[in-house]
Formats: structure tokens, C-alpha cells, sequence
């Protein structure tokens, strides 16, 4: 069997369902097949949106009404430190925002929303292939594309004038012609798993049983992304709809190795009940069989996701970390660039690939730069993450937010650091995420490194694109910061003079 179209999918999951949906809606008259190698989604691990992605769901794709009623409404995130697993409960240093959020974002069932946006590209006029599974693909450009594919064991082939790799962590075009590296500068690794049973944030019995803890903010903390932090390591705990939990750790393999087991779930709890936090809200958890994954190599690249004829979208482009929750950050804009290119070509315009490749790679290196690199390093210092928190979100906000915001129908077209400020950006950003490394090694060298992660919280009002807002917040991150460099100044300085003080009083000694 042969099949002819003008742009090929392969895979349908919220990447390459968006993909086709907004090609669809570009120009309805483009023949779109999507081919997905599984009969009915399973969930994935980015469970959590950003501002950004938020924006492009709601504003772009139109999902405002379907994720009001069918997910939750996220409240922000939360992040917990602890000095050691022997710290009160209520005393934990707390970081986070003392409302709930003032602009749209979701904790999200992948499963279930990968498949609404599938249909709605059905409904505009999609074609799916479904189960089918891609074993084997020339790639020709301006010639065409040829697919061969297994479905329900027999095979068939599809032409295409363009080929989109929407395959996830699959990344077969990628892996394929071995554009797919690891990044050894980043070696984060994940465990994750579902579990019931997990005790409400909010709950009366909380509130009676710490009710200073309770009281400290109005905003609800158990629809919030709660974070558990500790050194090279932390913990997301995020809520689902229908009552589920989703709770995963994510640890740089040069700094902490997980509790051994053969069960992920176990291994999971045992090592969240070292947490004081963990250890209170998941004291009655119960794994969900089934529903647990492990990943090594979380991050990897993708050196070139663009030629004639193809490109890739989502995971299948590349993944940094899911701290922050950027997976479907990159969804968005690739999503919509690419669909972008694709409607171009098919209309017979000029693609300027190069020039795709070059802002895409530079995108994704600063992103690493800017936020990721050898954080964990200082992830689990609550005084270094405060100022971090602070800085990064301020900075997200007045940048990427308030560039999506500003017009969603064409600035998801555009990467973040792209121009002249967008680099100025992404220098300021990678200093200081290099500075504050440099802190935390020398508070580990000390023996200082979370000495601060006790009997304090940061509760601010919340982020917003407005300048003024987010701008206030910046500053007082970067307050923080050098205030924590003059701290680090003065102890050198001391550490200095202690041996020349002690060399001035030998000769006293020896006469």
C-alpha cells in the first residue's frame, strides 16, 4: 500500500499533534499524515507546565477550556531544604509564593492530553496511521521521503514532501543519521514513579499538626510543583487529576547515587523518607504498579534538526533537565517553527535551514548555560537557591514570557535569546549561574554548604511579565547574590590572615 502526502509525522504525541494542527490550520488544504506506533498513550514524565507552555496551549492551540475542566490548575512551585533527615518537619526552609499564581499553568495527565490535542488534529482534517511503527526511512528532500512502515504487521509505505520526527526520546532521525550526542557535562539521571495514598498539603490534619507551618502562606501548596532539594539531587512531587501523584528523582550521577533496589517505586520512598518533607507527606504512599520509569542520560543533543525535506520537534530535537519543566517549553516553540518552515516550503517559498539550525543550537546551548550547568552543584543550598530561583524566574518572565505574550500567534516562531538582547541576556544569566557554582563549591570545601536550610522561608508575591513586578524580584535575587560574594570575599580574606597572624607571633614563641 501507497500513500501520498505532503508532510509525514512520526509520532502523535502533544509534539507532533501540535505540529499537525497548526499546519492543518495554516493551510487546510495540506495533506498531514500522523504515524503513532502505539494504540493508546502512556503517560510521560513532564507532567507540569511553564507560563510559556501554558500560554501556547491556551492561547495558540485553544485547549483553555478542555484544561480548566479535565486537568488541575498548578500553583506555582515549592522548594524544601532540610540540614539534615533529623530536621522538624515545620522547620525546613521553605521556597516559593505566598499566593497562588497570577498567570495559566496546569499540572497535566500526558496521557490524556497527548490524546485530546491528537484528536482535535483528526478533527481538522489529519490523516492517522495508528499503530504503525516507522522501520525504515530515505530521506531525500526535494525528491521526496519515503517511509516504510509495519502496520498491524503488514507493511505499507508513505511519500512525503516533508518528514517530521516527533518520536520523542526515540529521536529516530536523530539517532538515525547520528545527530543525537549525549552531554557528559550533564550527567543527570531519573527515577519516577505514580503513587496513591499521598497526604494532602492542605490538609486539616496538617494544619492542626503545624499550624504556624500552615499559616505562613495562603496559597494552596499541594496543587503547587513541590520540589524536594538536596545536594546533587531533587524530587519533584506533583498532584494529578483523579487524586494520583507523580513523584520522580533527578540526581547528577557526580554527586549522589540513589538507594539501591530492584523496585523503582521503593527505591523512590526510601529515598524521599530521608526528607523530612518526603518523609511526612509520603509516610502512607503506595507505588502504583506498572506506572515507574528509569532514565540514564537524561540530556542529550541534537546537532543538527533541520534540512531539506525534514526536521525534528519536541524531545526528538533535544532535552536539557526537567527542573523548571522546559520540555514542553521546547514543544511550543519547535512545534511552531517547524510548522512554519513546512507551510513554506509547501507553498513553495524559500527555508532558510541554516539559519534554523544555527538559532536552534544556540537557543538550546544557552538555555544549559544559563540555567543548568553544574546547578546541582548548589541545588541543595537553600541561601545559593534562593537568589538562583529568584533570578532565573525573573529573568524567564521578562523574557520568554513576556515575549510569547506579547503576540502568541507569531512569537512562538521565535526562539528565546534570539537578537541582540537575547544574547546580552544569556551572558548576564550564564555569569551568574558560574558564580553561584563557584559559591557552592567553596561552601562544600568548608564545610558551610547548607548550614542555612533551617527556620526560615522565602514567600514572594509571584512572577508576572510586567516588568515592574518580575523586575523587583530580579533585584532582590541579585542582592542575594552579591551578598553572598562579599560573605565568600570576607571568609577568604579571614582564612588569609589567620596563617600571617600566627606567623607573627612564632618569633615571640622562640624567644
Amino acid at each position: 500500500m501507497h500513500l501520498s502526502c505532503d508532510a509525514a509525522i512520526i509520532g502523535g504525541a502533544f509534539s507532533g499533534a501540535a505540529t499537525a494542527l497548526l499546519l492543518k490550520r495554516r493551510n487546510p488544504a495540506l495533506h498531514v499524515v500522523i504515524i503513532e506506533k502505539s494504540e493508546a498513550f502512556d503517560r510521560k514524565v513532564g507532567e507540569s507546565t511553564t507560563e510559556v507552555s501554558s500560554c501556547f496551549m491556551t492561547r495558540v492551540l485553544g485547549l483553555t477550556n478542555y484544561l480548566g475542566h479535565h486537568q488541575l490548575a498548578k500553583q506555582g512551585l515549592r522548594m524544601w531544604f532540610a540540614r539534615s533527615e533529623d530536621e522538624a518537619f515545620d522547620d525546613c526552609a521553605e521556597l516559593g509564593a505566598r499566593f497562588n499564581s497570577r498567570m495559566p499553568g496546569f499540572q497535566v495527565d500526558r496521557a490524556t492530553l497527548d490524546e485530546h490535542v491528537l484528536s482535535l488534529a483528526v478533527a481538522a482534517g489529519c490523516e492517522v496511521i495508528r499503530p504503525a511503527k516507522v522501520v525504515k526511512f530515505n530521506l531525500s528532500g526535494a525528491e521526496g521521503n519515503l517511509l516504510d512502515l509495519l502496520e498491524n504487521g503488514e507493511s505499507r509505505q508513505v511519500l512525503a514532501r516533508w518528514v517530521v520526527d516527533a518520536s520523542g526520546r526515540a529521536a529516530v532521525i536523530a539517532r538515525k543519521r547520528g545527530y543525537l550526542q549525549p552531554m557528559p557535562e550533564h550527567p543527570v539521571n531519573s527515577l519516577w514513579a505514580r503513587f496513591t495514598g499521598v497526604k494532602d498539603w492542605d490538609s486539616i490534619e496538617l494544619r492542626e499538626k503545624f499550624p504556624q507551618w500552615a499559616n505562613a502562606t495562603v496559597a494552596a501548596r499541594g496543587w503547587a510543583t513541590n520540589h524536594l532539594c538536596g545536594p546533587g539531587w531533587w524530587v519533584w512531587i506533583i498532584p494529578l487529576k483523579g487524586g494520583d501523584v507523580s513523584v520522580g528523582l533527578v540526581y547528577d550521577e557526580r554527586l549522589y547515587t540513589p538507594p539501591d533496589g530492584a523496585a523503582i517505586g521503593e527505591r523512590i520512598l526510601a529515598h524521599c523518607r530521608e526528607h523530612p518533607i518526603g518523609r511526612e507527606i509520603l509516610a502512607e504512599a503506595e507505588v502504583i504498579e506498572g506506572d515507574a520509569r528509569a532514565f540514564s542520560q537524561l540530556t542529550y543533543r541534537v546537532t543538527q534538526v533541520m534540512c531539506e525535506g525534514w526536521a525534528c520537534v519536541g524531545d526528538a530535537a533535544g532535552f536539557i533537565d526537567p527542573l523548571y519543566s522546559p520540555g514542553l517549553d521546547f514543544c511550543a516553540f519547535t512545534a511552531q517553527s517547524v510548522a512554519n518552515a513546512v507551510a513554506d516550503a509547501c507553498a513553495g517559498k524559500a527555508v532558510d535551514v541554516r539559519d534554523y539550525n544555527r538559532r536552534f543550537a544556540f537557543c538550546f546551548q544557552s538555555w544549559f548555560d544559563c540555567i543548568y550547568r553544574d546547578k546541582y552543584y548548589y541545588i541543595g543550598d537553600a541561601e545559593i537557591m534562593a537568589a538562583a530561583l529568584l533570578m532565573d524566574v525573573a529573568t524567564y518572565h521578562l523574557g520568554p514570557v513576556k515575549q510569547v505574550y506579547s503576540d502568541p500567534a507569531t512569537m512562538f516562531g521565535a526562539f528565546p535569546f534570539d537578537g541582540f538582547a537575547g544574547r546580552v541576556a544569556a551572558k548576564f544569566m550564564a555569569f551568574y549561574n558560574r558564580r553561584l557554582v563557584a559559591i557552592a563549591r567553596k561552601r562544600i570545601a568548608a564545610g558551610t554548604y547548607g548550614a542555612q536550610n533551617a527556620k526560615w522561608r522565602l514567600l514572594f508575591p509571584g512572577f508576572t511579565h510586567e516588568p515592574k513586578q518580575s523586575g523587583r524580584l530580579l533585584f532582590s535575587g541579585i542582592r542575594r547574590w552579591l551578598w553572598m560574594e562579599i560573605k565568600a570575599l570576607c571568609q577568604r580574606q579571614k582564612t588569609k590572615a589567620a596563617p600571617a597572624a600566627e606567623t607573627a607571633k612564632e618569633p615571640e614563641h622562640a624567644g
